[in-house]
């Protein structure tokens, strides 16, 4: 997990002006104050909740331990902040040709309630974020669309939509990642949990539906989504950032006799790798492409242009250089992210996620390796601190529920 100091904006000259005079306090204290944090920062902190930075937020990475968490969630159900997410918000008669002019999921056959998977490619085709787009009905107004990003690339994406939204026609972005929280309620307990707090029938929700709600505490109206980051069924919340701590309290009271607990970002991590559910910055980036990483499922290249789309047309006939792999390996030191991968003396490859996985109990990893040694059961090896460690090349998923 990244330590505190590790990946927050600070500009140039204040790390240098800290460095110069020595003051480290000094330099800690604007870490510190250029977090940003979530409507819930004060309940993870009440739970003495062990915080870190990510992706320019502190947040929770436990409360109690990482197996304990990533247990419950596999066996009952998890309740996990999730607010640092970007929220967008488009709205007109044209929003829908907007994000198919800049997204790589054909946005047009989306119905109201669904939501699907899509990217923010570059001109080259790499990856500059991976997203979650639905369009969400509304009973007295026309139905509008939310976008779900990535923390760590919020502002990079809203600036991508802002460079193309001067030449479309009816169409407003909002961002309201301030003012609404976000929970994630995952695991096979979900519905059983939170179906007294909604008057929707959440067995009617689809998976990868959404839908607004009612909580019948307050009346209080309320987002619902079923979607997750954790290969169990379950659903995410958008509430209104005042009712973020109550509904979170409430539902972690009326879960416990069932198993229910707080899950802060390591066992998140754990989870989204037992199902091998890729992560920007890791499994994706700007050099990597969606063909490389297993996710072409993801693009439209017949439809309307998006950046890229021309330049993922002609990859998309080309041999691949490198392919996304999992990898199980014998020993029980799990592998790192940059951990290298060798083919007897050979380097082919690098780790970019790795973990001991609580519900497998074996370390797993997933990296890329060119396709010729991306067969099923070849057997690799990968340098953990100067020491190799056989690995085998599995399919994916890890997990399935």
């Amino acid at each position: 997990m990244t330590p505190l100091y590790g990946r927050a904006e600070i500009g140039k000259r204040t790390i240098a002006r800290s460095l110069a005079d020595n003051d480290v306090s000094a330099l800690l204290i604007h870490i510190l104050n250029s977090m940003q944090r979530t409507p819930l920062f004060d309940w993870h902190i009440a739970q003495q909740a062990r915080m870190v930075e990510f992706g320019g937020w502190e947040m929770p990475v436990q409360y109690s331990s990482v197996i304990q968490e990533h247990a419950a969630t596999r066996n009952a159900v998890g309740i996990t902040d999730v607010s640092h997410m970007g929220r967008l918000i488009f709205e007109g008669s044209g929003a829908g040709v907007f994000l198919n002019s800049v997204l790589s999921r054909n946005i047009a056959v989306i119905k109201p309630g669904q939501i699907r998977y899509s990217l923010l490619t570059n001109d080259n085709g790499g990856i500059v974020d991976d997203l979650l787009v639905g369009l969400l009905p509304r009973e007295d107004d026309e139905p509008y669309y939310l976008v779900v990003v990535n923390a760590s690339n919020r502002e990079k994406d809203l600036a991508v939509f802002r460079q193309f939204l001067p030449s479309a026609n009816d169409v407003t972005m909002k961002d309201l990642t301030m003012d609404w929280a976000m929970i994630a309620v995952q695991g096979p307990k979900a519905i059983e949990l939170l179906q007294p707090f909604l008057y929707t029938d959440l067995s009617a929700i689809k998976y990868y539906n959404g839908l607004e709600t009612t909580f019948r505490s307050g009346s209080r109206w309320g987002l619902i989504t079923r979607t997750g980051y954790t290969g169990e069924d379950g659903f995410e919340l958008c509430v209104d950032s005042y009712f973020a701590e109550q509904i979170t309290q409430e539902l972690l009271k009326a879960g416990e006799p069932i198993g229910a607990v707080p899950v802060g970002l390591g066992a998140r991590d754990t989870l989204r790798l037992e199902a091998a559910l890729p992560l920007y910055g890791h499994e994706m980036n700007d050099d990597i492409n969606p063909f490389e990483a297993g996710l072409s499922y993801a693009l439209h290249l017949d439809g309307p242009d998006f950046p890229g789309r021309d330049v993922l047309r002609r990859m998309k006939d080309e041999p691949l250089r490198k392919i996304r792999i999992g990898l199980e390996l014998s020993e029980k030191r799990p592998a790192r992210e940059g951990c290298e991968i060798f083919a007897d003396n050979e380097k082919i490859g690098w780790i970019t996620s790795g973990t001991f996985a609580p519900a497998l109990q074996k370390p797993i990893a997933m990296g890329y390796v060119p396709p010729e040694f991306a067969r099923i059961g070849q057997t690799l090896s990968v340098d953990i601190r100067g020491k190799r460690s056989p690995a085998t090349v599995v399919p994916l998923p890890f997990y399935k529920r």
